[in-house]
C-alpha cells in the first residue's frame, strides 16, 4: 500500500477529485431504473478496464494496443484476416441445410461474424452455440433490430419504430428503450445493433424510412437517436448509426435500384449531416454507409456512397475524423448488384474505406476479388491488417474474449420481463397525439340515450382498441375490412348514420406502418363521408403520411394518432379518449397543411 505522503500533491489532489465524483454517483444512483420515470445521462463509475462500457471507451478500444487482440491477430493467415471483415446473414427458421451451409463458410473461410434475420429467440440461441463452436475466433453477432429484436424474430418484445419514438418529448424513455434492447442482445450472445436511423425523413415519399426515421427535424432526430444510441452502448452493445450521408429525400428504395441524391455539401451539411456529426462526437461505435448516389459528391455513374472513396475516406474518416467501425449496407442490395458484380463490389467498398463487409452476395468471390487487389496493388495487405485488428478489438469489447455459450433456460421469460412490458407501455402513452378536439369532445363519457358506434376500419374483427373502450363506454362494434362490396358498404352506411357518435378507428394492411392504408376508393369515400356527417372520433394506428389518404379527416371532431397498431398503443389510446390519460405527443412530420410538424393539443 502507498501511503498519501509519497503523492504528489497536484496527483493526489486528482485521485481525490475522482473518488468524491465516483462516491456521488453511487450515491445517486438507483438500485433499480425501471422504477423511475426519468434517466439522466450520467458517466459511468470508474471501471476496471475490460468492463467499461460508455461510448468514449468504445471508440479508444478500437484503436488501440490490446494484448489479446495481438495474441489472436498473430495466429491468423492473411486469408482470415480479410474474411474477419465480413458478416454473413443466418436464418434461425430455415432448417439444418441452412446451418450447414452457414457452418461451411464459417470453418473454411474463417468469417468474422453472423446478422441474423427471422426465426425465434431459443432457436437462434442453440444455433448461435453450435455455430461459435465452429468457429476458430469468437464470432460477433449482429441483427438488423430498429425496434428490438421482435423486429426480426417472434415470440420476442416489439419495441416502437422511431417515427412514434419521435413524438415523445421524454428522451430519457428512449434512452432506457435502449437500454431494454441492449439487455435483450445481450442475453441472446449478439454484440451489434444496425441502429440508431438517423435519417431526417424530409419527403413523404421515402418508400423504404418513412416510419423508420424519427421525423423530418434534424435536432430531433439527433437527440433521439443518442438518447438510444447510449442506451445502448452504456450496456455493452455496439450501436450503428445509418444510413450516411443521408437517405431521407428519395422516393427510391435502395434494397431494389440506386436512388440519387442530387444535393451538394451546403444542404447536405444543413440537414442531412447534422446528426450523424452530432452522434461521430458523442462516440457512436458504428455508421452504415448507405446505398444512395451523391453526384454532387462523387461524380461516378451509378457510385453508391457505400463504393465511393470521396465520401466514405473523404468526408466520414478525413473531414468528420470519424475512428469507429465503419459498415456497408448489405451488399446482396440491388443498390449495388445492379451496377456491381459480386467480388468486385466488395473490392471497392474496402478502397472507399469500409471495415466491415456486411450480407455479401458470395464470400469465395469476394475472397478471391479481394486477394486479387493486393496483389495487383489496389488494396495493401497493411491496411487490411489495420481493419481485423480493429474487428477483434471490437471483439473485445462486447467481452468476446472471454465468450460463454447462451443459457438457453428462462430465456422466453427473461425477454419478456415485466419491466419491459412497463418499458413498452410508457412509449406508446407518451405517444399518442391529439391533433384536433373540437368543443372539448373528449374526454367521453357514457350519456343516456347517446348511441356510439365503434367502427374498425380495416379489420374484419373485434380490435384490442374495441376491446378496450368498451370498459369504459356502451359501444356497438361495426367492422369495414378491406375489399368490402358496394352493397355490404351502403348497408354499413344506413347502419351507421343512426348512431349518435362514432369513434373510428383505422388500421393498415399490416403490423408494420404503411405508406397506403390500401382502401379502396369507395371505402374511403365511406369514412370521408361518416366523418363530415357525423360527431366522429378519428383514431389512426399507422404512419401519419396516411392521413393524406383521407381528405376530410380535418372536419373529424376529435383526431388522435397513434402510429402504429402495438396493443400497448391500442391501450393507451382507449384509455386517452376517457380521460385517464393526458396527451403529450407532437406530431415529428409535416403531413400537409393541416396537420403540420410539431402539432399536439
Amino acid at each position: 500500500m502507498v501511503s498519501t505522503s509519497s503523492i504528489k500533491p497536484a496527483l493526489f489532489l486528482c485521485l481525490l477529485t475522482g473518488l468524491l465524483a465516483c462516491l456521488t454517483f453511487s450515491a445517486c444512483k438507483k438500485k433499480n431504473p425501471h422504477e423511475e420515470d426519468t434517466v439522466v445521462f450520467k458517466p459511468q463509475p470508474i471501471a476496471p478496464e475490460d468492463t467499461i462500457k460508455y461510448p468514449n471507451a468504445l471508440i479508444t478500444a478500437l484503436n488501440r494496443k490490446n494484448k489479446w487482440v495481438d495474441s489472436v491477430f498473430r495466429r491468423m493467415t492473411p486469408d482470415e484476416r480479410i474474411t474477419q471483415l465480413m458478416m454473413i446473414e443466418v436464418f434461425s427458421n430455415q432448417g439444418p441445410q441452412h446451418e450447414e451451409d452457414v457452418k461451411l463458410l464459417i470453418k473454411r473461410y474463417k468469417v468474422g461474424g453472423l446478422i441474423f434475420f427471422q426465426g425465434g429467440p431459443v432457436r437462434q440461441a442453440k444455433m448461435t452455440n453450435r455455430l461459435q463452436a465452429a468457429s476458430k475466433i469468437p464470432l460477433w453477432i449482429g441483427m438488423d433490430a430498429e425496434n428490438g429484436i421482435g423486429m426480426r424474430m417472434d415470440s420476442a418484445m416489439q419495441y416502437p419504430l422511431p417515427m412514434l419514438l419521435g413524438a415523445i418529448n421524454n428522451d430519457s424513455l428512449i434512452y432506457q428503450m435502449g437500454a431494454e434492447m441492449a439487455f435483450e442482445f445481450r442475453r441472446l450472445g449478439m454484440h451489434v445493433n444496425f441502429a440508431p436511423v438517423v435519417d431526417v425523413n424530409n419527403n413523404p415519399k421515402n418508400p423504404i424510412i418513412s416510419y423508420r426515421a424519427f421525423g423530418e427535424n434534424k435536432d430531433d432526430v439527433s437527440s433521439k437517436s443518442l438518447a438510444q444510441m447510449m442506451g445502448m452502448q452504456d450496456n455493452g452493445i455496439i450501436a450503428v448509426a445509418k444510413h450516411f450521408p443521408g437517405h431521407g429525400d428519395t422516393e427510391v428504395d435502395s434494397h431494389y435500384d440506386l436512388p440519387v441524391i442530387p444535393y451538394g455539401r451546403e444542404r447536405l451539411d444543413s440537414l442531412e449531416l447534422h446528426p450523424f456529426r452530432h452522434l461521430i462526437q458523442s462516440g457512436v461505435g458504428g455508421i452504415m454507409v448507405g446505398h444512395i448516389h451523391l453526384p454532387k459528391l462523387d461524380s461516378t455513374a451509378n457510385l453508391p456512397a457505400t463504393l465511393s472513396k470521396p465520401i466514405v475516406t473523404g468526408i466520414l474518416k478525413n473531414e468528420f475524423r470519424y475512428s469507429g467501425l465503419i459498415f456497408t449496407d448489405a451488399m446482396v442490395m440491388k443498390g449495388v448488384t445492379k451496377y456491381f458484380a459480386p467480388g468486385e463490389a466488395e473490392v471497392m467498398a474496402l478502397e472507399a474505406g469500409n471495415d466491415v463487409l456486411e450480407r455479401l452476395v458470395s464470400v469465395p468471390k469476394a475472397l478471391e476479388a479481394i486477394k486479387a487487389a493486393i496483389r495487383q496493388g489496389r488494396l495493401s495487405q497493411k491496411e487490411i491488417d489495420r481493419r481485423c485488428r480493429k474487428v477483434l478489438a471490437a471483439k473485445y469489447w462486447v467481452g468476446l474474449n472471454k465468450y460463454q455459450p447462451i443459457k438457453i433456460d428462462s430465456l422466453y421469460q427473461d425477454l419478456h420481463a415485466p419491466h419491459a412490458h412497463e418499458m413498452l407501455r410508457r412509449l406508446a402513452e407518451g405517444s399518442l397525439t391529439l391533433l384536433q378536439n373540437k368543443r372539448k369532445l373528449l374526454p367521453l363519457e357514457n350519456k343516456k340515450r347517446r348511441k356510439i358506434a365503434s367502427l374498425a376500419v380495416g379489420s374484419q374483427r373485434s380490435t384490442f382498441f374495441q376491446q378496450k373502450i368498451k370498459a369504459h363506454l356502451t359501444t356497438t362494434d361495426f367492422f369495414l375490412p378491406r375489399r368490402t362490396t358496394k352493397k355490404d358498404l351502403e348497408k354499413l352506411r344506413k347502419e351507421l348514420l343512426d348512431y349518435d357518435l362514432l369513434l373510428i378507428s383505422i388500421y393498415g394492411p399490416s403490423i408494420r406502418p404503411s405508406n397506403n392504408l390500401g382502401f379502396s376508393p369507395e371505402e374511403r369515400a365511406l369514412v370521408n363521408e361518416l366523418i363530415r356527417k357525423k360527431r366522429s372520433v378519428v383514431v389512426l394506428f399507422d404512419n401519419p403520411y396516411t392521413l393524406n389518404r383521407l381528405v376530410d379527416v380535418h372536419e373529424a371532431s376529435a383526431l388522435l394518432v397513434g402510429y402504429q397498431q402495438l396493443p400497448a398503443v391500442q391501450a393507451a389510446a382507449a384509455n386517452l379518449l376517457v380521460g385517464r390519460l393526458t396527451p403529450q405527443g407532437k406530431l415529428p412530420v409535416t403531413v400537409n397543411s393541416h396537420f403540420q410538424y410539431g402539432d399536439g393539443l
